[in-house]
Parts: structure tokens; C-alpha cells; sequence
């Protein structure tokens, strides 16, 4: 009985799970002690919104941290060369080639919450062509075929939906989508005040950037909100939290009252811009 009790006990401690049960596959045999929710305070006055367990959004909460003080690296090894834009680093591979870059990070946290969840049917995205890419066909062992204009799926490999099979379809999809395919697919958010975790600033363009609302607060006094961006850029880097680049005294956290225009360390906004996946 001792024995067994040691076991599980071992066993709970290797699992990729924070405290509160969500499932980070990428980190393999890892034990998450440092996370966006229980490292970043909330302003004074402040409190998070709530959340429900099993959610994208309380998913997004969680997410694991590198230790403080952690320099943003690049796909090649190789410090950004800018360091005084984020706050803190999220604990997720990069990959080493220049393909995880913005629009590609927040596929990348929609489509690994997604696998978290074994809701494989979910998991698709647009090229910029507009064909539909889904997991479920690549784990079928179709491979895209790509002439100009043209997508044709054959079947190529064989079948599987192991995490290395879907990491290599999510390399295919950001090799042949982007922002300004990601941008299409994404729903507009008419009001600002109705921002949720998970939703997307998106500019489509060539380039063009986007960033993803990872957790959100408000003050139960006053009925403000704040919220907290992740990020990753050109070339293919870390994904980070933001700093807050107008308001050192909120920093990382940004006013949902921002006006007309939302400023980040590297790229500007409209409030027009906020964006959502589809339900």
C-alpha cells in the first residue's frame, strides 16, 4: 500500500497539470509551478472575472511561465533583440524554424487547448487560399499539396493523432496561414466592453500582427475592466506576455477604456480590430 501510494503520488507530480486540472500536452513529464494566474497580480481594487474549469478561457489563465526575468529567445537560440516589451515568457516551444510567429502563437493556443481536450474535429484553420485545413484529415494521413492558388489533399502518410503528428500539422498550417487568413475566419467583436478571454487584436496583412487576450480583471467598485495580451513576432519567437507601454502603473495589464486606439510595444490597433473564434 505504501508502495502504491508512493507511485501515485510520483505519477501526479511529472503530469503537465497546473493546480487547477488543465492539460498543457507540450510539456510533457514537466510539473507546472509557475503560471500567468497565481505570478501576475491584479491592479489594486481588482479581482479576476470568473472563469469556468474546462474553458479556453480559464485554459488561457494557467498557461505556465518561464522563472522571472526570463529573456525572450528566438527560434534560432538567439535573444530578441528587443527585451523591454514583454513582462513575462509563457513555457511553450518556439519550434526551430521562423514559422510560429504572431497569428501563428494564438493558432497555436487555440489549437493546443483544442488537443487538451481530444476534440480533434475542432482543430482547423484556413490557409490563405482559403482551404480549410483540419486535423482530422491530416491525422487520416492526407498531406496538402500546394500549386499557386491550388490545395489538394493526398494521402501521403499514415494515420495518427499523436502530439508529433499534430505538431507537424500545425507547422504545415503556419507555413500557409497567416493574419490575413486568420483575420477572415475571425469573428468581429462590435463592442469593446464585451471582450472575453480568448478573443484576438488582429490586423490581416503582409504583414500584419495579432495579439490574444490570455485573462481579464475588473473592479467590482467601479465596473472597470483590464486585460492582459500575449504575443509572439516576427521573426518567430517566444510567446510573451506584454508590458503595457502608456501606463507603467498598470503595466502589464491594459485599461478596456483605451480609446480609439490601442498601443503594445510593437504594434498599434483600433478597438475595430478585436476579433473572436467562431462557437
Amino acid at each position: 500500500m505504501v508502495l502504491l501510494r508512493i507511485f501515485v503520488f510520483s505519477l501526479f507530480l511529472i503530469l503537465p497539470l497546473t493546480a487547477e486540472g488543465e492539460r498543457y500536452t507540450w510539456l510533457e513529464d514537466k510539473h507546472i509551478k509557475i503560471k500567468v494566474a497565481g505570478t501576475i497580480d491584479t491592479p489594486n481594487g481588482y479581482e479576476r472575472i470568473n472563469t469556468e474549469k474546462g474553458s479556453f478561457a480559464h485554459w488561457l489563465r494557467h498557461l505556465p511561465l518561464k522563472a522571472k526575468e526570463k529573456p525572450v529567445y528566438l527560434y534560432n537560440g538567439k535573444k530578441k533583440l528587443n527585451q523591454d516589451a514583454h513582462f513575462a515568457v509563457i513555457d511553450i516551444d518556439t519550434g526551430r524554424r521562423d514559422l510560429q510567429q504572431c497569428a501563428d502563437a494564438v493558432m497555436r493556443l487555440k489549437a493546443e487547448y483544442l488537443y487538451s481536450k481530444k476534440d480533434y474535429a475542432a482543430i482547423h484553420f484556413n490557409f490563405t487560399s482559403g482551404h480549410i485545413a483540419s486535423f482530422t484529415k491530416w491525422a487520416d494521413g492526407f498531406r496538402p499539396v500546394v500549386s499557386g492558388n491550388r490545395v489538394s489533399w493526398i494521402k501521403k502518410a499514415a494515420a495518427g493523432s499523436s502530439y508529433g503528428n499534430f505538431r507537424k500539422y500545425l507547422d504545415s498550417v503556419f507555413t500557409y496561414a497567416g493574419s490575413y487568413s486568420l483575420s477572415k475566419e475571425l469573428k468581429s467583436v462590435s463592442d469593446i466592453a464585451n471582450m472575453k478571454i480568448g478573443d484576438v487584436f488582429i490586423k490581416g496583412g503582409f504583414p500584419g500582427h495579432a495579439v490574444m487576450v490570455v485573462d481579464m480583471a475588473y473592479n467590482k467598485n467601479t465596473g472597470k475592466k483590464v486585460f492582459l495580451l500575449a504575443q509572439s513576432y516576427m521573426p518567430a519567437q517566444d510567446i510573451h506576455i506584454l508590458k503595457n507601454p502608456k501606463d507603467g502603473t498598470l503595466s502589464p495589464w491594459y485599461d478596456i477604456e483605451f480609446g480609439s486606439t490601442l498601443y503594445t510595444p510593437e504594434w498599434t490597433f483600433y478597438k475595430q480590430e478585436l476579433k473572436r473564434f467562431p462557437q
